[in-house]
C-alpha cells in the first residue's frame, strides 16, 4: 500500500425483504459472492460464497441466512474481509439471487427489498433494486484490487433473468 490510503478493508453486505403475503410461497433471496483470480479476473470464479457456505480461507462469511424474510432488521448479512484476501485474488463480485423453487419470481414481486453495502459506519452502496425490477438476480457491487494492492468498489447493479445457478456463471463476466 502507498501513502495514507488504506483502500477498503472489511465490508458488510446486508439484504432485507418483506415476507410473502399469507398463503403465498415464501420469498427466498440470497447474497452471493464470487471471487476471481488475478490471472483470470473475468473467467470462472475461484469460489462462490452463498447460503450455508463461507470462503475456504474464512475471508468471506455469510453471517445470516433467511429463507422467508421474516423477522426484524437484516434478513441476510455477509462479511467480506478484503484486506485478508490472498494476493492471488483481484476481484470479488457480489450479487443477489431469488430462489425460483416455487415458480419464477422477480424483484418487483418481492416487497421491501433493500441492499446495503458498508464499511463500518460508512455506507458505500444502497439500493432497493427497483432499477432491475424485472430481473430474478442482480449484481450489486464489484470490488477490485489495484496495482498497489488496495481494494476499490464499483456500483454494478445489473439485472439477470436466470436461475441462481446460471447467475453464478454469468455474474462476473465483462459486460463493458
Amino acid at each position: 500500500m502507498t501513502g495514507l490510503s488504506k483502500g477498503l478493508r472489511k465490508i458488510e453486505v446486508a439484504l432485507k425483504w418483506d415476507p410473502s403475503p399469507t398463503g403465498e410461497p415464501p420469498n427466498d433471496l440470497d447474497i452471493v459472492a464470487a471471487t476471481y483470480q488475478a490471472a483470470d479476473p473475468f473467467g470462472e470464479p475461484a469460489y462462490l460464497v452463498h447460503f450455508d457456505s463461507r470462503s475456504p480461507d474464512g475471508t468471506i462469511t455469510l453471517n445470516r441466512d433467511s429463507r422467508t424474510g421474516q423477522g426484524f432488521g437484516v434478513d441476510e448479512a455477509m462479511t467480506v474481509e478484503l484486506d485478508r484476501l490472498s494476493p492471488e485474488y483481484a476481484r470479488v463480485v457480489v450479487g443477489v439471487a431469488i430462489q425460483q423453487g416455487a415458480g419464477r419470481k422477480t424483484f418487483d414481486e418481492v416487497e421491501g427489498t433493500s441492499v446495503r453495502i458498508a464499511e463500518g459506519y460508512t455506507e458505500l452502496i444502497k439500493s432497493d433494486l427497483s432499477g432491475v425490477s424485472a430481473a430474478t438476480a442482480a449484481t450489486v457491487a464489484v470490488f477490485t484490487r489495484d496495482d498497489s494492492g488496495e481494494w476499490r468498489i464499483q456500483s454494478a447493479i445489473r439485472g439477470f433473468d436466470v436461475d441462481p445457478g446460471e447467475f453464478t456463471r454469468l455474474m462476473g463476466k465483462d459486460y463493458s
